[in-house]
């Protein structure tokens, strides 16, 4: 959930700055250009800071000699 949230916020990001781009007069090709690589980076940012971080299992450690 916390991945889609993220991707909405930059998907209204990339429009504010595509309309922005174009009201300045920016060609329409260079403003797709740049919203499809700002939408790559927003997808892997979002992947990478949303990730779940699970603990790492306890391991217990039995030599050969040993007793259990």
């Amino acid at each position: 959930m916390r991945f889609l949230a993220y991707v909405i916020g930059f998907l209204i990001l990339i429009a504010g700055l595509g309309w922005a781009a174009i009201e300045a007069g920016a060609p329409i090709l260079f403003v797709q250009i740049g919203a499809v690589i700002l939408l790559g980076i927003g997808i892997i940012t979002g992947a990478s800071r949303t990730r779940t971080y699970r603990p790492p299992p306890d391991v217990t450690v039995v030599r050969d000699n040993d007793s259990i």
